[in-house]
């Protein structure tokens, strides 16, 4: 089956069958292919960790024009620009950057600077799109230059000078923030990178918009080599000074400020441990994960774990932490009140979560009372919804004369009446069996692993 997503380069596609990916590169791109891997340049950048390894696969599916099957490492969670921290952001852009520069040492360039080519593995930015270099040729400029500007510098000068969660316009532009908004936006913000690159760039782009157009003729700019190297590692000098100001959000401190007692944090870290060690899962999601702290102890349970969190500096503490050594997680920014949607042609480029990936377990801890409360969200509609995209269930109940609901409910009217531990447990058992049930030490709350009736 074809990924919907992939279609808009001639030179190849991804696939799959029985579970596995491939990618078809289609014989005008043989060329480009055999220089890659006979230059030396795929083999440096394996050794880099920048681009992901492939194995060739003798194939009897060879279709018309094509020329190769490979078979690339798998990725265990395909995520998108919107959904990454600061710090993912930045050094995607870093990767794809410094690709570009190897390249070039090597005759070839990146003929795309897509931020949908860079997947995180173990917290390490990768290409993941072997059919994106080019053979370089003197005097031609970066042709993704434009495209890098619009997919990773406009959102991370806008993440940085103007609000962390200008991000989200990579939601609306899938292909890019356009450079003219960018600047309006940064206002004179960003220094001499943001002139240069934002709103200079978006002044030429606006003037040579008709270049084409009735009969008139297009100038071919000329690029020395060395003058696209300096442009190319000015750029990672400046990406590098691109940093986040002191922000303070809702819940970056949520376990400095948190209600549990530490008899309370063992006793909770020890029940999800024995449930995890039961139902043995090798794929989980953690709903609301704020730094990490349980998606640590799922993932000494043997499970890649994707970590998802509405606080996008709860989810960049929780990346930075997995870049000092912390294998097997994934952290993502997300409101699950408002997931990722499926996008681009005919809603079909970019997929759901669950379209992405079905886990074995969700763990929902100390997040029902901000769905239920925060959100007027019914338990009914929580749990259909969870049913649908796992098999086991942990879930934390935090009853209402637990302070943090006070919390919630001092700022609202209580018209919760059906919010309690039955009322909880009638709306989850519709499609969920109750497998097991355990208090918390030192607290109100309740542990519940619970399996999708289906």
């Amino acid at each position: 089956m074809k990924d919907r997503g992939s279609f808009r380069d001639p030179s190849g596609f991804i696939y799959q069958k029985d579970q596995i990916i491939y990618r078809q590169i289609n014989r005008r791109y043989q060329k480009q292919y055999e220089t890659l891997m006979g230059s030396g340049l795929y083999n440096r950048l394996i050794k880099e960790g920048f681009l992901i390894s492939h194995e060739e696969i003798a194939s009897e599916d060879l279709g018309e024009g094509a020329y190769k099957i490979i078979q690339p490492q798998k990725i265990p969670f395909i995520s998108y620009p919107y959904e990454w921290s600061f710090g993912e952001y930045k050094d995607a852009a870093l990767v794809t950057l410094k690709i570009q520069r190897i390249a070039l040492e090597y005759n070839m360039t990146l003929k795309d600077a897509s931020a949908y080519n860079i997947q995180f593995q173990d917290a390490n930015a990768k290409l993941i799109d072997t059919l994106s270099f080019d053979d370089y040729q003197e005097g031609t400029p970066w042709v993704a230059y434009q495209q890098f500007c619009k997919h990773f510098l406009a959102p991370l000068l806008l993440m940085a000078e103007v609000d962390i969660r200008l991000s989200q316009l990579m939601r609306v532009y899938i292909d890019g923030i356009p450079l003219d908004l960018a600047a309006k936006l940064l206002h004179g913000k960003g220094g001499f990178t943001a002139l240069q690159h934002i709103t200079w760039h978006a002044k030429a782009s606006e003037k040579h918009a008709d270049d084409g157009k009735q009969n008139k003729p297009i100038r071919e700019a000329t690029v020395r080599k060395s003058a696209l190297i300096a442009l190319i590692e000015g750029l990672i000098r400046s990406t590098e000074k691109i940093n986040l100001k002191k922000i303070q959000t809702e819940w970056g401190d949520y376990y400095s400020e948190t209600n549990y007692s530490e008899k309370a944090i063992r006793s909770k870290g020890q029940i999800i441990t024995d449930y995890l060690h039961k139902i043995q899962p090798k794929t989980v999601w953690d709903l609301g994960a704020n730094d990490g702290r349980y998606s640590k102890i799922a993932v000494q349970a043997g499970t890649e774990v994707v970590a998802f969190d509405i606080d996008p500096i709860a989810v960049e503490r929780n990346y930075q932490d997995c870049k000092k050594g912390q294998k097997h997680i994934l952290p993502l920014v997300m409101d699950l009140t408002n997931p990722s949607p499926a996008i681009g042609f005919a809603n079909q480029e970019r997929g759901t979560i669950s379209d992405r990936q079905i886990p074995d377990c969700i763990m929902a801890l100390a997040l029902i009372h901000h769905l239920a409360i925060s959100n007027n969200l019914p338990f009914e509609m929580i749990s259909g919804w969870l049913a649908e995209c796992c098999t086991y269930l942990i879930i934390e109940f935090v009853p209402k004369q637990d302070s943090q609901v006070q919390t919630l409910l001092k700022t609202r009217e209580d018209i919760f009446t059906d919010y309690s531990e039955s009322g909880f447990e009638a709306s989850f058992e519709r499609d969920f069996q109750i497998t097991e049930k355990q208090p918390v030490e030192d607290s109100d709350r309740i542990l519940y692993l619970l399996r999708t009736r289906k």
